[in-house]
């Protein structure tokens, strides 16, 4: 299995980005897909999650509203849609895949994208 993601960059502060992680290797309609974020000095954090099946979405409280996670199972691609950006949304940014309908780890980590908000 692997996790491509793309899309990282420097951002002012209110801009927008959007991730993108490709998988390979796996039935990609039959995994839940997830977001995570590690700032600098602190641990790795859940942003947002999308199931199988149903897609259900799920969102960190310091994201909901400004963040949309979506994907496209016939580009096997999940991707992160972040608008008005704070400079403490500044992190590496990893997608995850996993086959349980609402994980609470992932099995599956891609490489990690660097998203840059400056103030």
């Amino acid at each position: 299995v692997q996790l491509q993601a793309s899309g990282g960059g420097l951002v002012q502060a209110g801009g927008s980005l959007r991730l993108s992680c490709t998988a390979s290797g796996l039935t990609f309609s039959t995994y839940t897909m997830g977001w995570f974020r590690q700032a600098p000095g602190k641990e790795r954090a859940f942003v947002a999650q999308i199931s199988k099946a149903v897609g259900l979405t799920r969102y960190a409280d310091s994201v909901a509203g400004r963040f949309t996670i979506s994907r496209d199972n016939a580009k096997n691609t999940v991707y992160l849609q972040m608008n008005s950006l704070k400079p403490e949304d500044t992190a590496v940014y990893y997608c995850a895949a996993d086959r349980r309908q609402l994980p609470v780890s992932y099995a599956f980590w891609g490489q990690g994208t660097l998203v840059t908000v400056s103030s």
